[in-house]
Parts: C-alpha cells; sequence; structure tokens
C-alpha cells in the first residue's frame, strides 16, 4: 500500500534539491490557496520563502507522486507530530491524504497534529480520520492571529 509513499532528502544545494523545493512549494501555495481563505496574499508571501528554505529541511519529508511523476501530496514529520500534510488541489480525493496520515499513524507511530482552526477541510479531514482537539493556541506559533487545534488520535484507536 505504501510503494508510492517515498522519502526524500532536502540535505545540500544541488540543482536537484532546488528543483525538488520548487515542486513542493508549488503544491504547498496550490493546496494554501484552495483551503487556507483566511490567509491574505500579504500572509502566503510572508510564509512562503519561510516554507520552502526553512519548515521543509525541518521535517522528515515523505511525497506521493502521480501518474506524471509529478508530487501530489506531500507529508513533513518530526520525532512525535505530523508537522504538515499538503494535497495538490487537482489531487484531492484521491486517498492520498489518507494514506500519508496511515503511515504516519502505523509506520511512525506519530498520533499528533496541528491544524489551522480556521482551515476548515483540513480540521473535517483530520476529525473524520479519529483525531480529537486537545488544546487551542490564539495564535498560530508566529504570533499572528491564526488560532491552531492540537488534535491527537484517543489511545483506543492507535
Amino acid at each position: 500500500m505504501y510503494e508510492r509513499i517515498i522519502p526524500v532528502d532536502l540535505a545540500g544545494s544541488s540543482e536537484a534539491t532546488e528543483k525538488l523545493k520548487d515542486e513542493l512549494i508549488e503544491v504547498w501555495e496550490a493546496a494554501v490557496r484552495s483551503s487556507h481563505h483566511f490567509l491574505s496574499e500579504e500572509d502566503i508571501r510572508f510564509f512562503k520563502p519561510l516554507v520552502r528554505e526553512h519548515y521543509l529541511s525541518s521535517v522528515e519529508l515523505n511525497v506521493i507522486r502521480n501518474v506524471r511523476n509529478r508530487i501530489a501530496a506531500f507529508m513533513g514529520l518530526s520525532d512525535e507530530l505530523i508537522e504538515m500534510l499538503f494535497v495538490h488541489p487537482a489531487e484531492q480525493g484521491r486517498g492520498f491524504g489518507s494514506q500519508l496520515i496511515d503511515f504516519a499513524v502505523r509506520h511512525k507511530r506519530i498520533f499528533r497534529v496541528d491544524v489551522n482552526e480556521q482551515n476548515e477541510k483540513a480540521l473535517s479531514f483530520y476529525l473524520n480520520r479519529g483525531f480529537v482537539p486537545v488544546r487551542r493556541d490564539e495564535t498560530d506559533p508566529n504570533g499572528r492571529p491564526f488560532p491552531i487545534l492540537h488534535l491527537s488520535l484517543p489511545e483506543t484507536t492507535r
């Protein structure tokens, strides 16, 4: 089931690494524009270089490529948290997000995720997969007014 989940390494600064970052940020931006309606254009411009140059390289990245060998979805993991999960809007509804969540839970033993409270599609996605809210922050980690919900899978579903 997981043959399409591919770990990627962004170490170094080769041309291939830069092309991979470009492809990841394309998926990120398309997904954000389709689901993060609470972000302004200025917010997207603020986050885009942070995601590309810092956030992507600070997590364990796994991607799913489509039949055209383009990244359809990707997930970034830390030791205890699904830090990011993005599915290109054209690829949504094909099970890629669920497959990545299942991989994180079953193979990496990661049971927590943070989600923007205002991102109703993502929140619904995680709630439908058994995650429950355990805590709420009024702002995001950058101090911006985007409340964060901390979700976890209950012990009984692990």
